[in-house]
């Protein structure tokens, strides 16, 4: 699964829809948290609903908004 776009953000808190990179399903309103370990480690090894499989090991993961250790 990949982030297609994220709805709506609250300091590291977010609503997004994503999509399966290999059948195109996209599951609407999942919540995620935006840290280093949530893009790196969570997203990859999400399963799509409809055809079961994970991120390809091409996964590139989308950068956070804040830096890493920085308190909002």
């Amino acid at each position: 699964m990949k982030i297609k776009q994220i709805k709506h953000q609250h300091r590291r808190d977010f609503i997004a829809d994503f999509e399966c990179e290999h059948c195109g399903h996209i599951e609407t309103d999942k919540q995620g948290y935006d840290d280093e370990n949530f893009h790196e480690n969570v997203i990859p090894k999400m399963e799509c609903l409809k055809c079961g499989k994970k991120a390809d090991k091409n996964y590139r993961p989308l950068k956070t908004k804040y830096p890493e250790g920085y308190q909002i």
